[in-house]
């Protein structure tokens, strides 16, 4: 499927906001409510638009630590952990990778001490490199038409 202008000013709208109505979306765009909802289906259906997503801050949800682990799995050990990954619950997003490391994670933690013993499950499938994350410089930015 082909993304033209008007889908691409649809997506806009729905990465700024996925709650925006069809209504809204078709007046800031200039094209009717039904031309919107007929639009935004097709790209559903191409996998274009592939889920719609609360954002939760972890730190106002009581997590005090966000981190990012690389892991470089031992011979052996990347298919058992990539499906192994799947099941914790720390891991908020995570990339298979080129290079040196096989696996990127950002997860979330309580403090430190959760910090150690999530560490400590890891580190039977791999070696891992951990950095704390500050704060963050670019949050979930919208994916922009290709130039």
């Amino acid at each position: 499927m082909k993304i033209d202008s008007l889908n691409w000013q649809i997506l806009k709208c729905l990465q700024e906001n996925a709650r925006m109505t069809n209504v809204e979306i078709g007046r800031r765009i200039g094209v009717s409510s039904p031309a919107v909802a007929e639009r935004i289906k097709k790209m559903e259906d191409a996998e274009i638009i592939q889920s719609y997503k609360t954002l939760i801050s972890p730190f106002a949800a009581g997590y005090q630590l966000k981190a990012i682990i690389t892991l470089r799995a031992f011979m052996g050990m990347l298919k058992p952990f990539l499906e192994k990954v799947k099941t914790y619950d720390e891991v908020i997003n995570c990339y298979r990778i080129t290079g040196n490391e096989n696996i990127v994670m950002e997860v979330v933690l309580k403090n430190q001490s959760h910090l150690e013993k999530f560490i400590d499950q890891l580190i039977v499938y791999g070696e891992t490199k951990t950095q704390i994350v500050l704060s963050h410089v670019v949050n979930h930015n919208v994916v922009k038409p290709l130039k």
